[in-house]
């Protein structure tokens, strides 16, 4: 089965919350698109279970984030590759759309 989503046009952007929007989930995988507009984040989290995510920037940019304060630049067309139980986050610096995958999905 084949699908298409169109992020850009599902999606939109929100001053009083980042925006989410649940492009796939399945056994294998799940794809989350969030749009954050300048100067939301969603906060350094983890989750207690084995797997891996990734997060793609697709347009504008900000910061990844991690454990200790760690912080990476995040620009369109970077990825970060994380175990799902390690501390993970991101911060718009401007406004923002990503693709989270994550596997197994939770």
């Amino acid at each position: 089965m084949m699908k298409r989503i169109e992020v850009f046009k599902e999606n939109s952007f929100s001053d009083k919350s980042l925006k989410k929007l649940l492009v796939h989930d399945s056994e294998h995988f799940k794809i989350i698109n969030f749009n954050f507009m300048a100067g939301q984040e969603l906060p350094v989290h983890s989750h207690d279970i084995d797997g891996q995510l990734s997060i793609a920037v697709l347009e504008g940019c900000g910061e990844f984030l991690g454990k200790d304060n760690m912080r990476l630049s995040a620009n369109p067309g970077d990825v970060l590759i994380s175990d799902i139980r390690d501390p993970h986050g991101i911060k718009a610096e401007t406004d923002m759309r990503v693709l989270v995958t994550i596997a197994p999905p939770i």
